[in-house]
């Protein structure tokens, strides 16, 4: 789903990238609200995590491959706002670095992949909670839903975006049902990821899913006679786990699918690159700015071991998303504390 550069024209790629500043933008005011002392240091964690498996491409057909998008698994783990930063980190990073994803394409990538996925899967996230009973296989089945939806979701915006500065002259119909055919089934993949990942954290601290604060069931109580409603925390607030423990655990997990089992992933092109080049919309496909980057393609330049040099990139790559991703949410956390702090009150308040 990472767009290169030449696929969409110049206006076009402009505009979503003003579509995505606006968005970064709104997110970094909204991550304020969403960040405290337990998502601040999970939401690095959580960006980290989404570089690695994205490293992780799966087959899905003859020929084509997938891997994880993010935006819903960051949604619920660390909240919308901060979810749209965590996936947009990612999408720096590997554009930057690792030559994955157009520069001038950066908007377009971020529109697709970060906000339209965060904003879909959230959207049925928090629809299908009000409907589902009270209980944690809730959470975690609306969380596979949501991420299921996301993807398809994802390929339909990537085809309006097309309609309207694709660089190609390929009729839009045949455009959207490839793209779209293609991505539920990439779908099935993002949400079992993401249902797994999720119910592992509620498994050992249910307290630090986002998505899953202020879950509560109702239950009835006999007071003088009378039953009246006595509300519950349907999780509870704390674990034994301590979220040292489960960062470091997030941690070493993102370190052994990034610098080891993705020397086994698919080597299929993915959803995108297999109908780009089906139906012949990579013909305009430019040359990435940092395809000479040490780290392009995701190995590291001069090491000849393809399992060293992939797994010395992927490491890498989840060091720099880590520090960086943690850098902007520890910044934005001490904004919020400063904002909350009573010398920024007003006098008498």
């Amino acid at each position: 789903m990472h767009v290169p550069d030449g696929f969409i024209n110049a206006p076009v790629s402009a505009a979503t990238g003003l579509v995505a500043a606006g968005a970064v933008a709104v997110s970094l005011r909204g991550a304020r609200r969403e960040l405290d002392e337990r998502t601040a240091p999970l939401a690095g964690l959580v960006a980290a995590f989404i570089f690695a498996v994205q490293m992780l491409n799966f087959p899905v057909a003859a020929g084509t491959s997938g891997h994880l998008l993010g935006g819903a698994l960051a949604a619920i783990l660390v909240g919308p706002f901060t979810g749209v930063l965590c996936v947009s980190v990612v999408l720096l990073m590997q554009g930057i670095l690792f030559a994955d994803g157009g520069l001038t394409a950066l908007g377009v990538n971020i529109t697709d992949m970060a906000i339209v996925t965060t904003v879909v899967s959230y959207a049925v996230f928090r629809g299908l909670l009000k409907v589902l009973p009270r209980r944690r296989r809730s959470i975690t089945a609306a969380a596979f839903v949501s991420a299921l939806l996301s993807v398809p979701a994802a390929a339909v915006a990537f085809t309006l975006i097309y309609a309207l500065g694709g660089t190609t002259d390929v009729a839009i119909g045949k455009v959207a049902t490839a793209m779209i055919g293609v991505h539920i089934l990439i779908g099935i993949g993002e949400a079992a990821i993401t249902a797994l990942t999720v119910g592992a954290v509620i498994a050992v601290r249910p307290d630090l899913v986002y998505g899953a604060r202020g879950l509560q069931q109702r239950l009835k109580l006999r007071v003088d006679g009378e039953l009246v409603d006595a509300v519950t925390p349907a999780l509870p607030a704390a674990a034994p786990v301590s979220r040292r423990k489960v960062w470091i655990a997030g941690l070493v997990t993102s370190l052994v699918l990034a610098g080891f089992v993705s020397f086994y992933a698919s080597a299929s092109p993915d959803g995108l690159e297999k109908v780009a080049k089906d139906q012949g919309i990579d013909q305009r496909t430019k040359k990435h700015h940092t395809e000479d980057s040490p780290l392009a393609g995701y190995g590291v330049k001069d090491i000849s071991d393809a399992r060293i040099s992939g797994g010395l990139a992927g490491v890498i790559g989840v060091g720099v998303t880590i520090v960086a991703g943690t850098g902007v949410f520890w910044t934005l956390r001490r904004r919020r504390t400063a904002d909350a702090s009573p010398a920024s009150l007003p006098e008498g308040v």
